[in-house]
């Protein structure tokens, strides 16, 4: 499939192709919205590695610093920024999803926060993608959400509650650091299986074996990342507890 000749969201300024693209799996349509940073110091270099043959990688859009858009890979087509991935019973996250790359260094660069300019784009971008698909609230996450450890972007300087009033996204106020019982790596016990409980409820992959394993010390550590990112320690506090309950809570019935 050629690329369009004209982007498919008005708020993407022209096309930048990417060669990096497939079918989607069974004919299936977006129905997930995925959020990236690129991760590299240049985003001018993060822009070509995403539209090299050799890297192997893309994303449908592009989104830089200053605001600018640039759409790479037609949304009909599989674009291949998710890779291992899982959520909420989907294991082939890149075939139902939109990718967007964010140019921002990220950890590596010290987490710089993400200008104004370029929030309100990725806002109105993600705004206008998730309305033509029809895509829910809970299935616009960041790709440290369906790779829990081996993923951290766009990471705890991304401000989720900004699009959550541009209309993405579900987010909810985190619940108040407080003192107070907690569980860390090695605790076992009811307590943890029902914790395994609620993050499967909501989408994320743990097994609930009732072991606070490394595993499930990485996704407590998504989670947090993505709706308490005032500390992010992979341990399940009472706010994290109460946050993720609030979230399955408030969670919009079309998303069920």
């Amino acid at each position: 499939m050629s690329p369009p000749l004209h982007p498919e969201s008005p708020v993407a300024a022209k096309v930048f192709p990417s060669p990096n693209h497939g079918e989607r799996k069974d004919g299936q349509r977006p129905s997930m919205l995925i959020l990236h940073y690129t991760g590299m110091p240049d985003e001018g270099e993060a822009l070509q590695w995403l539209c090299n043959p050799v890297s192997q990688v893309s994303a449908h859009y592009f989104v830089f610093t200053d605001g600018r858009v640039l759409q790479m890979v037609p949304e009909a087509r599989r674009a291949w920024h998710a890779g291992v991935s899982f959520w909420d019973g989907e294991t082939d996250i890149n075939s139902c999803s939109i990718g967007i790359e964010i140019a921002n260094p990220g950890h590596p660069g010290g987490l710089p926060p993400f200008p104004d300019a370029q929030m309100d784009s990725v806002a109105a971008l993600a705004k206008d993608i998730v309305t033509r698909w029809r895509i829910p609230a809970t299935r616009v996450l960041g790709h440290s959400d369906v790779a829990p450890g081996r993923k951290v972007d766009p990471g705890e300087a991304f401000s989720w509650k900004r699009l959550h009033e541009a209309g993405v996204g579900h987010w909810v106020p985190p619940a108040a650091m407080s003192d107070g019982r907690f569980f860390s790596r090695g605790d076992q016990g009811m307590p943890i299986e029902a914790l395994q409980a609620m993050l499967v409820m909501y989408g994320y992959a743990v097994k609930i074996n009732g072991v606070f394993d490394e595993d499930t010390e990485k996704v407590v550590a998504a989670f947090q990342r993505h709706f308490r990112p005032e500390r992010v320690d992979g341990v399940a506090d009472a706010s994290t507890i109460m946050t993720l309950r609030d979230l399955i809570a408030k969670r919009p019935q079309a998303a069920t």
